[in-house]
């Protein structure tokens, strides 16, 4: 039986079942070897060669290359038999199965007949394959990926599998601050020359309140080791272009007006679309907003722009009905989700926020005081 002894934490096992992963072919760098959740996290199973050691140690002892071979195993795993098959000499094949290192051996005639059923196997499962059928060419197309979709989803993946998560998600009745907007956008139209959009005040209210929560605007270190606290605000808005997803950075956020605040904005967002953002103005963020509301989406949650500890995503406003005073009204209800990182924030000081967060965008003139 090929078998090795195997140590993994239980998060290691949980993340590894969830993700498909077989945890002989990951590397652990626990004591002895022990496999933790982060290997697990950081182990890219299209990038390796799944082998089982058994049909490792064949391989190596006879200079076998195994690269672009397809094993039969689960998810493609290489088995001895696979190894074997790449053996052309009968006489070398068969000192394998005399245990020539001291595997498991069968008969020769149990060998034959295991052979033949194989082959059998073999025949049947190409027969229950569909039929391939031809595709017209000029349908699909294949490209490399660009150096942005490449960083993209390598910072995505590490965020994703790198830090455990959990969401929130709530309901903001925006009468008030719909009504709020309505009487601004004339009066900073006139002072900036921009037209004030829901996003710049929904962006106003998290900076208020991200000052009172020290916890939900903070950054942990890549070792996990150091937590630092802002007593700034650099606000990162999600901007997502076809080529992919740019994050500009209004910094000191918490120091601006309102006008001004809009100003900066729309300056990052216009030349984030132009392509003429600069490096530094796409870093430093303490808190990020992913706005998805002006595409209709009932509600979505966004994966933490780390080192940030927490992202907003923001969906569209619709009417509703609900209950208000005993009685059932139409209200524009709009639905906000935090997702957190577990590590840094635990779910009360994530609710405490939100509750923050919903009054203040409920009761907009609060911004102003």
């Amino acid at each position: 039986m090929e078998n090795r002894k195997l140590r993994a934490t239980p998060a290691a096992r949980t993340l590894a079942k969830r993700l498909g992963v077989d945890l002989f072919n990951v590397t652990g760098t626990g004591y002895k070897g022990r496999i933790h959740r982060e290997d697990v996290a950081g182990f890219n199973y299209e990038d390796k060669i799944h082998v089982t050691p058994l049909a490792q140690k064949i391989a190596d002892e006879h200079n076998i290359d195994l690269k672009g071979v397809v094993g039969t195993g689960y998810r493609n795993k290489i088995m001895k038999d696979d190894v074997l098959n790449l053996i052309s000499d009968p006489e070398i094949i068969s000192r394998f199965e005399l245990d020539d290192f001291g595997y498991h051996t069968m008969p020769a005639a149990t060998s034959q007949v295991s052979k033949q059923a194989t082959a059998q196997q073999s025949a049947q499962a190409v027969k229950s394959q569909p039929a391939q059928v031809s595709t017209p060419e000029g349908e699909s197309e294949t490209v490399p990926m660009t150096q942005m979709r490449k960083i993209i989803a390598k910072r995505m993946s590490e965020s994703y599998f790198g830090a455990p998560t959990f969401i929130q998600t709530w309901e903001i009745d925006m009468t008030e601050l719909l009504a709020l907007r309505k009487k601004l956008i004339d009066p900073i139209m006139e002072k900036t020359g921009k037209k004030l959009t829901v996003t710049d005040l929904i962006s106003m209210a998290v900076v208020k309140t991200l000052m009172k929560h020290k916890y939900i605007n903070a950054s942990l270190n890549k070792e996990g080791t150091e937590l630092t606290f802002h007593n700034y605000v650099n606000l990162g808005m999600a901007v997502g272009l076809d080529e992919g997803l740019l994050v500009p950075v209004v910094k000191g956020a918490d120091k601006m007006s309102l006008s001004e605040f809009v100003v900066a904005m729309k300056d990052l967002t216009e030349r984030t679309f132009a392509k003429k953002l600069l490096p530094d103005e796409q870093s430093g963020s303490t808190f990020t907003i992913s706005n998805l509301g002006m595409y209709g989406v009932d509600e979505f949650t966004a994966i933490i722009n780390q080192p940030n500890s927490a992202i907003l995503s923001v969906s569209s406003t619709q009417q509703r009905a609900v209950p208000r005073d005993g009685e059932i009204v139409i209200r524009p209800i709009m639905k906000i989700s935090l997702t957190a990182d577990h590590r840094v924030i635990d779910g009360l000081t994530g609710a405490k926020f939100m509750t923050d967060l919903k009054a203040a965008l409920e009761d907009p003139l609060v911004l102003f005081i």
